[in-house]
This record gives C-alpha cells, structure tokens and sequence, in this order.
C-alpha cells in the first residue's frame, strides 16, 4: 500500500527539492495530496475576505508542486488561508502517514505564516479531529 504524504506549501520550492523529499519520505509510489494555503493576503484584505489574489496565487503553486511530484498519484487544492486550518481541513478527508510543509524562513513569511512550520510540527494534528493517527512531520524550507 503506498505511504499517503501531505505537502502544505505557504511558498514554492525547486521541483528536484520537492521530488527528493518525496522519495526520501514516502518512495515513488507515493499518494500525494498538496495543499497550498491562500496565506500571502494582507490584513486588510483578510479582514474584508479579499482573498481571490491569494487563491489565485494558491492554486497556481498547488499545481506546479503536483506537476513536479515524483509519482501519478497526486491531487492539488488551494487551502484555507490560515495555514493551520489549512493542514487541519486536508487531514480530515486525507489521513496522511507524513506532513511535508513548505514555507519560506521566518523572517520572509507572511503574517499569517509565521510559526506556521513549528507549530504544524509540534502539534500536526489538531486535538478535536477523529483520527488518532498523527504523521510525522518535516520542513522544507523555500528561497526567495
């Protein structure tokens, strides 16, 4: 049965990045699911529920990180814009063996991205979902 792997992206990486994480963690016949959050939005525009750039800009770096997955077996969607939310939404219709998240230094993130990465790892699975399966966690870490 091939290894379910989640990669919550908040920034895209080089694609060979992403291929060697993949088969490091999960092999060439992964089942991926890569969720990229609507995270890049300004206070304002979240405030107002502006959020049609950040999905826009989502859904585009969902794609090119499913296009650059080493395996067939791949599904993209934009995720909430709270990148917790985010991995909470995915593992509760994708109850996966490992989380892959994506983000940018800490210094680089969006406000609604910093500690996104640490937090994810410390606690991947929120407390109140029903599966008492929690994966493993690992960080990827974009460039500019």
């Amino acid at each position: 049965m091939p290894r379910r792997l989640l990669v919550v992206a908040t920034a895209s990486v080089p694609a060979a990045a992403l291929r060697a994480s993949v088969r490091a963690h999960a092999g060439e016949d992964a089942e991926l699911l890569v969720v990229a959050p609507a995270s890049d939005i300004s206070r304002l525009d979240w405030l107002t529920n502006a959020e049609d750039d950040a999905r826009t800009e989502a859904a585009g770096r969902a794609d090119e990180l499913a296009e650059a997955a080493p395996t067939d077996n791949v599904e993209s969607r934009v995720g909430d814009s709270d990148p917790l939310k985010a991995i909470e939404d995915a593992l509760r219709s994708f109850p996966a063996d490992e989380l892959i998240v994506v983000t940018l230094p800490e210094e680089d993130a969006a406000w609604l991205e910093q500690g996104s990465a640490e937090a994810s790892i410390a606690s991947p699975y929120p407390s109140h979902t029903s599966s008492s399966r929690i994966p493993r966690s690992f960080e990827l870490t974009a460039t500019q």
